[in-house]
């Protein structure tokens, strides 16, 4: 079947500070050809002997066979004889990698890869919440429904100040969430401020499930957000929502924010609406061209569709945005989204670390590379910063009126 790509693909886009203690989501943005999380390569081997093994990777598969301009033959003894440790070893690999002048192609640590499986699984040991650094200090944003946070009594806004005793002041993100992890049914105790006042939490650590779709019905008009393509849940968690949205006249499907995931799943979900043709055209090293296909379903959306989408709509988000604009599934509102069209494969590497390394770039069904230039909406409704404070979605309201017009247009 010409649909089943057996390569790990990244698709992500844009940048956006989104963490989460549980699991703290990368803030890279990679197109995902694959659906199963990746295998752990324990293999060990020297640092040196893994900057070798990651030189040889980038010349095998790289997308573009001129490396950056660059004679890539001259890293292979550019560090000969001087990687000692681990860290040598990181901080060569990312100098190489980033002489390619490459956004996505990313080498990861042990702690980094597992944490990108834990995203894809959408399974990890925390307690439920997302962070985000404000500032110099560490904000919970979001507090996720029946977790060990929620029944702790953790709130949206509290600041933590330490972590088992240590203070946080100055750590990253990463750091944070490393703090917070831990294996399941052991506690973590944690100090929060409120409103000046100075909270302390003994907080057992659970199995955290991620949502990555969440559904709703007002009056006619269904609404589903889709957070990420990341999860290999998501396809089940959008065919739900779909049920959930089975009697609205009429569909909007928020992608701002989505900054991409597995292509897969993108494919999936735009297969649902999209029956026949081209989905998106994959575009690999020395011009191989492969076409993803749709697939006729037993599923018929006949009711009229709005995308909602920003600048943090990229990757696996403009496939999906994009082939819907291709095939006149869907009116795109909102402002104009990232533009990454490039695809990624997550390679498992030895000493259970990993990479991320840039193969191929995608088109729109219509051959449009989206690249740098991202998807410009149908309706152009810019999201100002007032609203923003004020938490006055215009761009949603605006498609909520356009929506109740296509229905009413569709009786």
């Amino acid at each position: 079947m010409r649909r089943r790509i057996k390569a790990v693909i990244l698709l992500a886009g844009a940048v956006i500070t989104l963490f989460a203690v549980n699991a703290f989501f990368l803030n890279n943005h990679n197109p995902l050809l694959n659906v199963e999380q990746q295998s752990i390569n324990t293999t060990q081997m020297s640092p040196q002997r893994l900057f070798d093994y990651t030189w040889q990777l980038v010349k095998n598969e790289y997308y573009d066979p001129n490396y950056n301009k660059q004679y890539w033959v001259r890293w292979k003894n550019h560090y000969r004889g001087k990687i000692k440790t681990e860290d040598d070893a990181k901080v060569a690999i990312e100098t190489m990698l980033a002489s390619l002048d490459d956004p996505y192609s990313r080498f990861m640590t042990k702690e980094e890869f597992a944490q990108q499986n834990e995203s894809i699984t959408s399974k990890i040991s925390g307690i439920g919440v997302n962070i985000v650094n404000n500032s110099g200090r560490i904000k919970i944003i979001n507090v996720m429904e029946n977790t060990p946070a929620q029944f702790a009594d953790l709130k949206v806004d509290d600041t933590i100040i330490a972590i088992d005793g240590k203070k946080v002041s100055g750590l990253s993100l990463a750091e944070v969430a490393n703090l917070v992890k831990g294996p399941i049914n052991t506690f973590v105790s944690i100090d929060v401020l409120r409103d000046n006042e100075l909270l302390k939490k003994k907080i057992i650590r659970k199995e955290i499930t991620i949502k990555t779709v969440k559904s709703s019905t007002d009056k006619q008009i269904g609404y589903i957000q889709i957070s990420s393509f990341i999860s290999n849940s998501t396809p089940n968690e959008f065919l739900e929502a779909l049920e959930n949205t089975t009697d609205s006249k009429g569909l909007i499907i928020d992608l701002r924010g989505n900054t991409g995931g597995l292509l897969p799943n993108a494919i999936f979900i735009s297969n649902i609406f999209i029956h026949k043709g081209k989905i998106v055209s994959i575009v690999g090293r020395n011009g191989y061209h492969f076409d993803i296909m749709a697939e006729d379903k037993n599923v018929n959306i006949d009711k009229p569709v709005i995308l909602l989408v920003d600048g943090a709509s990229a990757s696996a988000s403009e496939i999906f945005s994009g082939a819907m604009k291709d095939y006149h599934k869907a009116k795109l509102i909102g402002t104009k989204t990232y533009g990454k069209g490039m695809v990624q494969k997550i390679i498992p590497m030895p000493n259970e670390t990993g990479i991320n390394l840039t193969i191929a770039k995608y088109l729109t069904p219509k051959g449009n590379d989206i690249n740098k230039l991202g998807i410009k909406p149908d309706i152009e409704v810019p999201l100002k910063r007032k609203d923003i404070l004020e938490r006055h979605d215009t761009q949603l309201e605006k498609a909520k009126d356009m929506m109740t017009e296509m229905i009413s247009l569709s009786k």
